[in-house]
């Protein structure tokens, strides 16, 4: 079964697998931190300025000079300008380096996504999908810009700051430092909660795109059963449980920040009481002590805004955790090693004793299908819902693999093949029409890349859409809508299949391809798709059997495999499964269900 993976990641194991989105610039991310450098020195180096001045007032006041207090000053201001300079280019390029990781993710999850078969499609909501790969991203941004540069410039000021402490007391620094250890510890238990918390929040804010999402495509569902309050109360339900997940979110942070405030003021207690003493025993003087309590306060500050980065780094964490979630979805199927291209001669397709369940219900729709589609030949696919026409089409493209037994075109087995050599070959009308938003031209252009419009027109004009998209307001440049949505049901068909006229592949596969069109339109298109069909083998699948009398053979697919081939005559005489569905006689099941009914 393809589901999204869910296993639990560790932080090194996030970090780790982060990193080489993050070394892919490394330049910027060196020289950023460089720059991060350079904007400590103005913390680092006050103190010690403040304390020459101070010591020198107190026990040299005839060397506080204007001249000292000038040059102390421009120092300052000096240091200043580079500070300037420096976090200009951290906010800068530092953010810029952020959105270019961003998208580097972005893009390999959606490249991934477009490689996941249809059973992942078929168990995980669309809106969770899009949540993951566009806002849970947006935080990956902050994250690899504020992350590497807040976490040096702490271990920059912490480093430093002991050094310079330490040659002023030793002892003094160790007792006012004693409490930083247990302020890792406190964080590291508390930050666990938060990232859980975090995650929680990520996911329900996905299930309510997927909600949002449901709801606002199926309006015209919601409106036709006046269920807009079913649907006012499902979203209710689910914003409700998002704010529980919220305010837990709130309470762990709110916990991070208290623990982080304490230990501020224990640190200054400390400072205070600890250096106090060691100034009336004269352990170390008032300059130092000055500079003792700058020191802490910038430790304090730089504390702080870890503290306030956790939240930042949280998000970061969750996003990355979601995104590989993504990434290490296994793809049930893709090329092989050693795949090779399809070699198209004839277009003969063999189905050799295949069998088909799908992965995620075990549920057998195929069972021992042995089936040879001569090259050429235009082969129709009929029977009763739920017996497996539309699964059997959908193994030759792959979009599933068999379970057993295998498919062969020009006798090369298809899982041999290159998936992009393989469906370059085939052409597909599928029951549910899908056009993307855009224009008119380019959902037929959609079947040739780099096509001209002349050539967009002559598909069109084989599929018999030129008259209809002739006279709309702007022609080939109409907008169609989400989803085609502008359009009606026979317009949007006859776009999809003049889409297939453009590629011209040599298999064609038509899975109710003129379901949706008017009698006038429907003859019309199987004219088009009598004339494209010439030379090309072709599987049809039809549920009124007006649209595929003339096929070359019809196979007639039941629960237990095929019941019935011949052609439309020869099925008739035999008066069997084929008859009774041309003259729309019920099945025993069915007459004993309406009886029961």
């Amino acid at each position: 079964m393809s589901t999204t993976a869910t296993r639990n990641y560790s932080m090194k194991e996030l970090l780790g697998r982060f990193a080489p989105y993050l070394m892919k610039y490394r330049g910027m991310l060196y020289f950023d931190l460089f720059c991060a450098a350079l904007t400590t020195l103005c913390d680092i180096t006050l103190p010690r300025i403040m304390s020459r001045l101070t010591n020198t007032a107190m026990y040299h006041p005839a060397d506080l000079t204007v001249g000292l207090i000038g040059r102390l000053a421009l120092l300052y201001g000096v240091l200043r300008l580079i500070d300037a300079a420096a976090y200009y280019y951290m906010c800068a390029h530092g953010h810029i380096m952020g959105v270019k990781i961003e998208t580097d993710m972005r893009l390999d999850a959606f490249v991934h996504l477009e490689k996941l078969s249809d059973s992942y499609y078929a168990n995980t909501k669309v809106g969770t999908l899009m949540g993951r790969i566009t806002s849970d991203l947006f935080d990956v941004t902050e994250f690899a810009h504020h992350c590497p540069e807040e976490f040096f410039i702490a271990a920059i000021k912490i480093v430093v700051s002991f050094a310079i402490l330490s040659r002023s007391s030793f002892l003094l620094t160790l007792i006012i430092f004693a409490s930083v250890p247990a302020l890792l510890i406190v964080s590291v238990k508390l930050n666990t909660r938060l990232r859980r918390a975090s995650k929680n929040q990520r996911i329900q804010i996905g299930e309510l795109n997927a909600q949002l999402e449901d709801s606002l495509l199926g309006e015209k569902v919601v409106k036709a059963f006046t269920a807009e309050d079913t649907e006012i109360a499902k979203f209710a339900a689910g914003n409700g449980r998002f704010r529980e997940i919220k305010t837990e979110r709130y309470y762990a942070m709110a916990q991070y920040n208290m623990s982080t405030r304490l230990f501020d003021g224990l640190m200054y207690i400390t400072t205070i009481i600890a250096g106090g003493l060691f100034l009336v025993y004269g352990c170390i003087t008032a300059g130092d002590l000055v500079a003792y309590m700058l020191y802490v306060t910038t430790l304090i500050a730089t504390i702080r805004r870890i503290v306030e980065f956790a939240e930042q780094f949280q998000s970061g964490m969750t996003g990355i955790e979601r995104f590989l979630e993504i990434i290490d979805t296994p793809v049930d199927i893709q090329d092989r090693e050693n795949a090779e291209v399809l070699e198209m001669k004839t277009g003969h397709i063999v189905f050799d004793h295949v069998t088909f369940e799908y992965p995620d219900d075990h549920n057998r729709v195929l069972h021992d299908i042995c089936l040879d589609i001569k090259p050429g030949e235009n082969l129709a696919l009929v029977g009763e819902s739920g017996g497996g026409k539309t699964t059997l089409s959908s193994l030759i493209p792959r979009f599933y693999d068999t379970t057993e037994g295998r498919i062969l075109i020009d006798g090369q087995d298809i899982r041999n093949v290159t998936l992009k050599s393989l469906r370059q070959a085939i052409g597909v009308v599928q029951q549910d029409v899908y056009l993307f938003s855009g224009t008119v031209f380019e959902n037929i252009a959609y079947g040739k890349p780099g096509a001209t419009l002349e050539e967009v027109k002559h598909a069109a004009r084989l599929a018999g859409a030129d008259s209809f998209i002739d006279e709309l307001k702007n022609g080939y440049d109409t907008y169609v809508g989400e989803r085609g949505v502008k359009l009606s049901g026979g317009q949007k068909q006859r776009i999809s299949i003049a889409r297939v006229f453009l590629k011209n592949p040599p298999i064609l596969l038509l899975d109710e391809a003129t379901s949706a069109l008017d009698n006038e339109s429907e003859l019309l298109i199987e004219k088009s798709l009598a004339d494209l069909s010439k030379g090309r083998t072709t599987l049809t699948i039809a549920h009124r059997l007006t649209t595929i009398k003339d096929a070359d053979r019809i196979i007639v697919l039941g629960r237990n495999g095929i019941e019935e081939e011949g052609n439309h005559e020869q099925l008739l005489e035999r008066k069997g499964t084929y008859w009774r569905l041309w003259n729309g006689i019920p099945s025993e099941k069915e007459n004993l269900k309406t009886a029961e009914t």
